[in-house]
């Protein structure tokens, strides 16, 4: 399944030059996930009140060709792999045809004092079935 969310381009989220500030993508992508996270059922707010979040613990980003102020953009998230305790996903940016980033991110489950935690169970059958 592949999850897909348009995105479009401020003032705001470009650099002096005009394009899009590096480190926006990470925002980009973030929207991403959460909006796909949200649209196969895995509600983050119940997880938080049984004591269970999302935290980031790896992102590899590969930046291909830049976006510009103005411009709509999609953002393609797809689960590629579900384990105990963490999902990575595999994202990419683009513009029409044209791929802008790549990305892979791995988000572990941790408990509120940041200790890894398995995923629970209903969570874990949802990403499942997206894989």
């Amino acid at each position: 399944m592949t999850h897909r969310l348009q995105v479009k381009v401020y003032y705001e989220d470009t650099d002096m030059a005009g394009i899009v500030y590096y480190a926006n993508y990470l925002k980009y992508i973030e929207r991403g996930r959460s909006e796909a996270l949200e649209a196969l059922g895995v509600d983050q707010i119940a997880m938080k009140e049984a004591g269970l979040v999302f935290a980031v613990r790896w992102v590899g980003v590969d930046y291909l060709a830049p976006a510009r102020f103005g411009e709509m953009l999609e953002v393609a998230t797809v689960i590629a792999r579900v384990r105990g305790a963490s999902v990575e996903m595999v994202q990419e940016v683009t513009r029409g045809s044209a791929a802008l980033i790549r990305a892979t991110v791995t988000v572990a489950c941790m408990d509120l004092e940041g200790r890894p935690r398995r995923l629970p169970e209903a969570v874990r059958e949802r990403l499942m079935a997206a894989v």
